[in-house]
């Protein structure tokens, strides 16, 4: 069995992706409520801070900080995942395994993260997030796609309504 290391910054800033296991649903969006009221229930218990988040229809992407002295984002991925799912009704397709095991269908195991090194990584990755739905073909513009903190951004003034990203972030693949 694969032992995967994950990084172990306390009060780190990480960037993640967290997709459903079958690629061609919308259950993120069609869902949103149900994502949203997971993430705050975890929160609430295990806070952290959200710096940039985009929901896609398969998967999302987002950045957090912890705070300082917990480097723990597996248990509130976790607790966020299983949230979701027990709060959706069961219409995906069950594998022999998840089947014997009791496991929904609906996200994929694992998680990709990537730890922020400084105020550069951050910016690039703030961005790529942001560009992620037009990348995708979910939206002409950016500032069409409703979910993500975009908005915010534009509202503390740190990007222009009209904001697209340069090519270097438009070409660039983080997942």
């Amino acid at each position: 069995m694969p032992h995967y290391v994950r990084a172990t910054i306390p009060g780190g800033t990480f960037f993640f992706t967290v997709a459903l296991l079958e690629r061609r649903r919308r259950l993120l969006v069609e869902n949103i409520g149900t994502l949203r009221e997971a993430f705050r229930a975890v929160r609430r218990r295990y806070p952290f801070t959200i710096e940039g988040i985009v929901i896609l229809p398969d998967h999302l992407h987002c950045i957090w900080t912890l705070p300082l002295g917990n480097a723990n984002f597996s248990t509130r991925w976790r607790l966020i995942k299983s949230a979701f799912a027990r709060r959706i009704a069961a219409s995906e397709r069950l594998s022999e395994r998840r089947q014997r095991t009791g496991e929904r269908g609906i996200w994929q195991r694992r998680f990709w993260e990537h730890t922020i090194r400084d105020g550069a990584d951050l910016t690039r990755h703030v961005n790529y997030i942001h560009h992620n739905p037009v990348k995708h073909g979910h939206a002409g513009k950016v500032a069409d796609w409703p979910y993500s903190s975009f908005h915010r951004y534009v509202e503390r003034g740190v990007y222009p309504p009209d904001w697209a990203a340069e090519p270097a972030v438009r070409e660039l693949s983080l997942e």
